[in-house]
């Protein structure tokens, strides 16, 4: 007497389910993947909810210093702004754009945003002279930082108050 086992063979939808649970699967990892890949390639890390100022500029720059830009940045911001939601943001430098020596990053920090960084320009010597212009939202008053970083490491600050009335009427 020979004893056969029964196999039963997979169905089409069984195959296509199971096809496709291994895709979800290696989507997922994947996905989970390139946030560290890309904190790993920046360097910056991931910010907190509700991260103080100092605790960004920290991850963001480390322990290096934070010098005045002075005449090597012209950045132009209102003094008051009505609409928090939409201030604009002019940024022009005559700091080298060298193949060796030239400004890398451009960041913009509002220091009493709920999540300051506002944004994080990159750039090549290609661009030639620097000359941004953008807008940025803020939650309310607060300083604001434009923080030039260059290839060499170093950084380039200026920073100014702008603040943000309520219906044209406060401060």
């Amino acid at each position: 007497m020979k004893l056969t086992q029964h196999v039963p063979m997979a169905g089409r939808r069984q195959v296509l389910k199971l096809l496709g649970a291994v895709g979800a699967a290696a989507s997922l990892a994947t996905l989970g993947a390139l946030p560290r890949a890309a904190e790993a390639a920046t360097g910056l890390g991931v910010p907190k909810p509700d991260e103080k100022v100092e605790e960004t500029i920290k991850r963001l720059f480390g322990n290096r210093t934070l010098q005045t830009a002075g005449d090597k940045m012209k950045v132009e911001l209102p003094l008051i702004a009505e609409n928090g939601a939409v201030v604009p943001v002019r940024i022009e430098s005559n700091l080298p754009m060298e193949v060796n020596n030239y400004v890398k990053n451009v960041y913009i920090i509002t220091d009493k945003n709920r999540r300051p960084l506002n944004a994080r320009l990159s750039l090549t010597p290609e661009a030639g002279k620097l000359s941004l212009a953008t807008n940025i939202r803020m939650g309310g008053t607060s300083d604001v930082r434009v923080i030039a970083e260059m290839s060499d490491g170093s950084l380039w600050q200026h920073k100014q108050e702008v603040k943000i009335t309520v219906g044209g009427c406060g401060g």
